[in-house]
Order: C-alpha cells, then structure tokens, then sequence
C-alpha cells in the first residue's frame, strides 16, 4: 500500500518482468511456467535492505489478446511474493498494463496505451503514488522499449541482455 507523499523520498528499482525476473517463455502466466532469472531474487532483498522501493512494471498484452486474465496474472504475482518473502524480499507494488493495439477484447484495445511501454505510465503512476527520488532511482529492462520508458520517465535505464541479474548489477557498480 502506498504511503504518504510526506514520507522522504527513497530511491526507486523500476524492474521489468519477463525477461528480467523470470525467464521470458512468452506469455508466462501460470507458476508451472514460472522460473527465475538467475540472481533475480538476491536483487530485489539486496534493494529492500538498502531501503529503496522496488517495483515491477510490466506489458501484459496477453491479457488482452485473451491468453490469460488479469486473475490469473495476479495469482502468478501473488506466488512470486510468496517466493520472494522466503528470500527475505518484496515487491512493493506492481504495475501492470493489459492494453494493446490489437487486443482480442475491446476493453483492452488502445492504439497508443499511456502506460504500455515505451510509454512511461506505470514509472510515472508509481513516483506519483509512492514517495520517490527520481534522480536516484533506474529502471533494468530487455527491450528497447523498456529504456524507452525510463528515458520518458525521468529515470536512468539499464538493458539486461540475460545471465545473472546480480552480476549484471555488479559489474555496473550498481548492487547495494
């Protein structure tokens, strides 16, 4: 839950999902599917010890072209928490954005959705709803798009070719 724009400022980690926490199948939407990107959880504890604010910020098309629904996606997010937790580590808050430009259901299609990246609605949405220090704060993603979104938001980008998670941040200097 959010907590008062009073509260200081703390840097945030804007994390993409597939591809960046999970290995990217395509579409993953059930737990059976679901495996971690080497290092992924180790990244998330290493942040919320340092006391920065960690969140995901996710495409999630598949919904809209109808290969799962968003309950199926949150009970997905709800598994990876609980997983998380059993490494010292949370996600505080998930943005997700089910809208494309071809979605099966009408009340996903948009020809340009404000939060589906490169748009940078979801960074935007959560350092309006959290207390965030946006020259502190970076986005990790594995798209183009993904660093697209963080220019847009203010915040710096780093592309995350695969391998280990932590070792990627390491070598950038950038693991608390």
């Amino acid at each position: 839950m959010p907590v008062s724009a009073e509260k200081p400022t703390r840097p945030a980690l804007f994390l993409d999902r597939d591809g960046v926490l999970n290995l990217d199948h395509g579409y993953v939407s059930r737990w059976e599917d679901f495996a971690w990107v080497e290092g992924a959880r180790e990244v998330v504890a290493a942040f919320n010890r340092a006391g920065w604010w960690v969140f995901v910020v996710t495409n999630q098309s598949g919904i809209g072209r109808g290969y799962y629904t968003e309950d199926d996606m949150h009970a997905l997010h709800a598994r990876m928490g609980e997983a998380l937790a059993e490494a010292g580590a949370r996600i505080d808050a998930f943005y997700w954005c089910p809208h494309h430009p071809e979605a099966a259901e009408a009340r996903f299609r948009h020809p340009d959705p404000p939060d589906r990246k490169p748009n940078p609605g979801m960074l935007l949405r959560a350092m309006d709803e959290w207390p965030v220090d946006r020259e502190a704060s970076f986005m990790i993603g594995d798209k183009p798009g993904d660093m697209e979104a963080a220019r847009r938001a203010g915040v710096r980008g780093h592309l995350f070719e695969g391998g280990d998670l932590r070792a990627f941040l390491e070598g950038l200097g950038l693991l608390p």
